[in-house]
């Protein structure tokens, strides 16, 4: 595995029966150079047993790195982690205890939450995975507060997400995080995927009824973010549907898994970050662009959703060169 000088190297822990697509969540998000985006990250793989490793696709993977690679790691993704009750053996759980204890960030998509539990990364902390294995790890990790109805949780030295394909939106979200929503929006487009949901949005327990899909958001979607400066609302979003407001929030619900109103919101502040990355507009300038009304409120909404003021976002990826 090749690193660069200031690269961020992420590393996944595989072991067999790997599932493919969870290791692709990784891998396409932090694995692939993009044309005209300044590479960020290398990525590698490493197995407990360098050689072939079975996965679920009925192929067998060559992995020629071993644990040793994750004490080179700046991240550590365990993308699944199957049979789930299965625990990792002791050569394992000092390998992830090691790299935690040394600032490297633990990341775990759907059942990999098991293999950061039983490292005891978890302990007394708030957790997901996929909603079929909840009760699962609820009744074995007893000290960790499993969370069935989000998409990921992100503690910044420890993340775990739900099922496979929130595994997609917690690595896309560790990029916006690491590199700034311009950075992680040119990754999306070149996924054709949105670029951001939020951590707190609902699993998927179950599919919907299909009589509930009733009508595609995306036209409604598209209006709204030709809009964001305006003063769009929930209700002025019903109408433009020709819907009401409970047939608006049902097909969110269905859809997005989320609100009208918390999607808005979560589009108004992506907008802002934008904003803050990509201009020297001052606060006041911003607010009014994505519809926040004023610097005072962007800044309290800013700080809730995102845990740090604008100003200081800003100063952290307006310095970096693109």
């Amino acid at each position: 595995m090749r690193y660069f000088p200031a690269m961020h190297r992420v590393v996944a822990l595989i072991r067999p029966p790997q599932s493919s697509f969870e290791l692709a969540c990784a891998a396409q998000v932090f694995g692939v150079e993009r044309p005209g985006l300044p590479a960020r990250y290398a990525f590698g793989v490493c197995a407990e047993r360098p050689g072939p490793v079975a996965t679920l696709a009925g192929y067998d993977m060559l992995v020629t790195d071993g644990l040793d690679a994750l004490d080179g790691a700046d991240t550590v993704v365990v993308p699944g982690w199957l049979p789930a009750g299965e625990p990792p053996s002791p050569e394992v759980v000092r390998a992830l205890r090691r790299a935690h204890s040394r600032g490297a960030r633990v990341v775990s998509i759907c059942s990999g939450a098991f293999a950061l539990a039983h490292a005891g990364l978890l302990e007394g902390r708030r957790a997901t995975t996929h909603w079929a294995l909840v009760d699962e790890f609820a009744e074995r990790f007893p000290r960790v507060r499993v969370d069935l109805d989000v998409l990921y949780v992100d503690h910044g030295d420890v993340a775990t997400s739900a099922g496979a394909g929130a595994g997609l939106d917690l690595c896309m979200h560790l990029v916006r995080r690491d590199q700034g929503a311009r950075y992680a929006a040119h990754v999306a487009r070149t996924m054709v995927m949105p670029p951001h949901r939020e951590g707190g949005q609902l699993q998927y327990s179950a599919p919907p009824h299909p009589a509930q899909i009733d009508g595609s958001l995306a036209p409604l979607l598209e209006w709204v973010a030709g809009r964001l400066g305006e003063a769009v609302t929930v209700e002025s979003m019903a109408a433009q549907a020709g819907v009401s407001t409970r047939t608006l929030a049902r097909r969110f619900a269905d859809q997005l898994g989320t609100s009208p109103g918390r999607w808005l919101l979560a589009r108004r502040i992506a907008a802002a970050q934008e904003l803050l990355e990509s201009s020297d507009l001052p606060l006041e300038a911003v607010a009014h662009r994505v519809g926040l009304s004023s610097a005072t409120n962007l800044r309290r909404r800013f700080r809730n959703a995102l845990g740090t003021t604008p100003g200081a976002y800003r100063r952290a990826f307006r310095a970096r060169p693109r």
